[in-house]
């Protein structure tokens, strides 16, 4: 069992566009406040710098509304990192802004070159594991390639699928300690985290499913009270971040950041 898959020293966020008005959605909700959702972002920079971390924020990237959700375009291991290949025609140019970024940090930088194509949010890093969920941004393409770039590291990669009608496989679910995770009931059905322990989202709080585990504290977002008790009674410290406009764009706490330590 290791603690590398939650303990880290680094973070990299970008801050919200005014172009986040124009963002993806599978459902619109309403139109994301742009004031309201900066306040939000500073809360989340704020937590992640009260658990130690040294979290570099990057600057708004206009030309692409959906930019503050940086997970979606690498995967940070301890190995190295890996640029991912979106599987959203207009999220490809973030990828390639973030490659300078995390080469300024990491010695051994990886490229998902395609034609398949993968996204972070589709990828949960466990204490035993890298599970990979098949959805509408990820494909077995986009699966294999990243399977033959982090098997010499030493990895084992599962493929898993995401529920239908769901964004990406951790939309529905996310790592609270080496062994453990929290997931919607609909998810852990299909048996994905058979040998785990599974903590459940309260009925009705399924989005409290995007969390993360970050060193000794656990980030969720605020508005899911009975899932949040679940998580104290269980041990874990949390902490509560608004997370309402991001939620209108599909988004939740783990795509916000990209969280690592660096090789």
């Amino acid at each position: 069992m290791t603690d590398a898959s939650f303990r880290f020293t680094h973070a990299v966020t970008r801050r919200p566009a005014a172009s986040i008005t124009r963002g993806l959605r599978a459902i619109d909700i309403g139109t994301p406040d742009l004031a309201t959702m900066q306040g939000h972002h500073a809360a989340y920079i704020a937590a992640l710098r009260a658990t130690g971390a040294t979290v570099v924020e990057l600057p708004p990237l206009d030309a692409f509304p959906d930019s503050v959700f940086v997970e979606d375009t690498a995967l940070c291991l301890p190995q190295g990192a890996i640029i991912m290949r979106p599987g959203a025609p207009t999220r490809l140019g973030e990828a390639a802004e973030m490659a300078p970024h995390l080469r300024a940090l990491y010695t051994t930088v990886a490229f998902i070159t395609g034609p398949g194509t993968i996204e972070g949010g589709d990828i949960l890093v466990t204490g035993r594991e890298i599970l990979v969920g098949r959805s509408a941004r990820t494909d077995a393409a986009g699966i294999e390639e990243l399977r033959a770039l982090v098997t010499p590291w030493g990895h084992t990669l599962r493929e898993v699928h995401t529920p239908p009608g769901v964004l990406h496989f951790k939309t529905d679910c996310s790592l609270l300690d080496a062994e453990t995770i929290l997931s919607t009931k609909r998810l852990a059905a299909s048996g994905c985290f058979d040998g785990y322990r599974v903590i459940h989202t309260a009925d009705g709080e399924e989005a409290a499913a995007n969390a993360i585990r970050f060193n000794d504290t656990v980030l969720m977002a605020g508005g899911f009270p009975a899932t949040r008790d679940r998580l104290t009674a269980a041990g874990y410290a949390v902490t509560e971040i608004g997370n309402s406009e991001c939620a209108k764009l599909d988004g939740g706490m783990s795509c916000l950041s990209l969280r690592f330590t660096p090789s």
